[in-house]
């Protein structure tokens, strides 16, 4: 059973077509649109401000979103919203990403298609261009984005909207077995690769050493 809660007579909004895992918790002033992925332990707390998710967004495992009174916190669509990060009364635009850990914070903007790196800190009030890659602590502009590397963030995107459909159609809660049984299968998944693996095949594509 999904944790959500209302407050003040405000109840979160979750399309029918989103997938939000049981242990997530969801709370007042939420609205998550269609074809989202909320996964393990994330916290979205609309108990300030409102909190807007978009078609097509994903916010995986141990993330909290959370904002100020009388403002918006803004996931556009396509969105995607790495491991444990931390998004506060920012708003994240459209097919951006934002890395593992990383941390968004008040009035800032990461700008359509961008990346934020993991462990990156976006200071109150910073505007991120579009397109660009952000890293550090505090977060700079580091280069702009490849179209290789867009549409990489793209696909790994579209996998965890096929994930929300797989999650709502086939997850259920069981036990665990006590021994592998024999011919255990994989789970039957695109082969996307880590950045690192995809910027090396480029690179020897295209007969060059790949950044670091």
């Amino acid at each position: 059973m999904v944790k959500v809660y209302s407050i003040e007579g405000v109840t979160p909004v979750v399309h029918p077509s989103t997938y939000v895992h049981p242990s997530a918790v969801i709370i007042g002033d939420v609205v998550i649109g269609p074809d989202c992925y909320i996964g393990p332990n994330a916290c979205l707390r609309g108990d300030f401000g409102r909190i807007l998710i978009e078609r097509g967004v994903n916010i995986q495992d141990c993330c909290i979103v959370h904002g100020f009174p009388e403002r918006d916190t803004v996931v556009e669509e396509n969105g995607h919203i790495g491991h444990g990060a931390v998004l506060h009364c920012c708003r994240v635009g459209r097919n951006a990403l934002v890395g593992m850990n990383a941390v968004v914070m008040d009035k800032a903007e990461v700008g359509e298609a961008s990346i934020v790196a993991a462990m990156a800190f976006i200071k109150a009030g910073t505007l991120v261009p579009p397109q660009s890659l952000v890293a550090g602590i505090p977060a700079r502009v580091v280069r702009a984005l490849t179209e290789q590397e867009m549409a990489w963030k793209t696909e790994g995107t579209v996998l965890y909207q096929h994930l929300a459909r797989r999650s709502l159609a086939t997850m259920t809660e069981t036990e665990a077995l006590t021994e592998i049984e024999a011919g255990r299968k994989r789970i039957d998944l695109p082969d996307i690769k880590p950045l690192i693996e995809a910027k090396a095949e480029w690179a020897e594509a295209a007969g060059d050493i790949p950044d670091e």
